[in-house]
């Protein structure tokens, strides 16, 4: 990405409007880690920063639409990862089928590719307890990190990072990442089967 290219992403990314909303300080079930990649790991959804900025609106519009309170999420050029709260496992996983179907059609019209397969699979996982909820928000935003896009993770555009730290404050986020490591977290995601 270059300086342009991210100096635009970073000024669209306020026009979001989507304030990071905090998880409850007690725990509260209905929790969920959705992620989903983009077939064969090509980057369809990071075509450009257009795309991405589009991308990110759309998912956290959906969101709303369904009533999810979403706690933290990160799009990439090829997968994204939500953290969010939902009364209805169902409901969500066919907001997230739309959202694919929708974007899928769009870029292939685009792209003039119909026909061709953008997203495979999603994978909507329960979160367990409050440890596992504090564990997953941290890795969803060091997730650009992870994946070499940048070295913090505020400089990440398409990330809900920003807000977090914004929220929480530099001191606070330090000891929740100790208290709740991302350790093994992520491993064997690219060893998926291709179906």
């Amino acid at each position: 990405m270059t300086p342009e290219e991210r100096a635009e992403a970073l000024q669209g990314r306020q026009t979001l409007h989507s304030p990071w909303h905090a998880p409850p300080v007690f725990w509260q079930g209905n929790w969920y880690h959705w992620t989903a990649a983009c077939y064969e790991h090509k980057s369809w959804i990071g075509k450009s920063p257009a795309r991405m900025l589009q991308f990110c609106k759309e998912m956290l519009l959906r969101c709303s639409q369904i009533h999810a309170q979403v706690a933290a999420w990160v799009v990439l050029p090829n997968h994204y990862h939500i953290l969010l709260r939902i009364t209805d496992e169902t409901s969500a996983k066919k907001m997230f089928g739309n959202l694919h179907g929708a974007s899928s059609h769009a870029w292939n019209v685009e792209e003039d590719r119909q026909g061709r397969k953008c997203f495979h699979r999603g994978l909507l996982k329960p979160i367990k307890s409050e440890a596992h909820r504090w564990s997953t928000l941290h890795y969803i935003h060091h997730n650009p990190v992870k994946h070499g896009l940048v070295q913090k993770w505020q400089d990440w555009p398409y990330s809900s990072a920003r807000d977090f730290l914004k929220h929480v404050g530099r001191t606070e986020a330090c000891r929740l990442w100790k208290q709740y490591p991302i350790t093994g977290m992520g491993e064997n995601w690219d060893d998926f089967p291709v179906e």
